[in-house]
């Protein structure tokens, strides 16, 4: 108790947020499964596992009508290697078109339900963030001062099994 206030002046002292991580993040299991939203044609579908090996793994993919406009794989992961510095304790990373897996988004302890990952210095989006409104999985990319917003809210995608 008496370091986590040390910890806590120290970060008023010199400005910094005053987050003080000391709880270990779980994978959020809650995303698992496939979800869609659909607003006329248009259509958006993400599809998660099931947290296993330390690791979720993540595919996206946008449209309209039967067009595909975009598609992106994603992870989830626990003790996610970060450059040549330590590992994070949890991160998001996500690879548009299938290519990059450059940009590492850190997870960030905060109040909120769900789960939110930053990167301060991506151009666009700096914040993830993912948490479950009922059925609904929900959805959001801003920049870290949560402007610019985009939303998604994902029902339960229906299995599409033919007799």
């Amino acid at each position: 108790m008496a370091m986590r206030l040390i910890l806590l002046a120290m970060a008023f002292a010199v400005g910094a947020p005053a987050v003080v991580q000391d709880e270990d993040p779980e994978l959020p299991a809650w995303m698992a499964g496939c979800w869609e939203t659909r607003h006329g044609a248009r259509w958006a579908e993400e599809c998660w596992t099931v947290p296993r090996g330390g690791m979720m793994i993540g595919s996206g993919r946008r449209g309209e009508d039967d067009r595909l406009s975009e598609w992106e794989v994603m992870r989830i992961a626990l003790a996610e290697p970060h450059g040549d510095g330590p590992a994070l304790r949890m991160a998001f990373v996500a690879a548009p078109g299938g290519t990059g897996w450059t940009t590492t988004f850190a997870w960030s302890a905060d109040d909120s339900d769900g789960v939110t990952f930053t990167n301060i210095a991506n151009d666009y989006p700096q914040r993830v963030r993912y948490w479950r409104d009922g059925p609904y999985l929900k959805a959001r990319i801003s920049m870290a001062d949560d402007s610019r917003p985009v939303e998604w809210s994902y029902a339960p995608m229906a299995a599409a099994i033919e007799p």
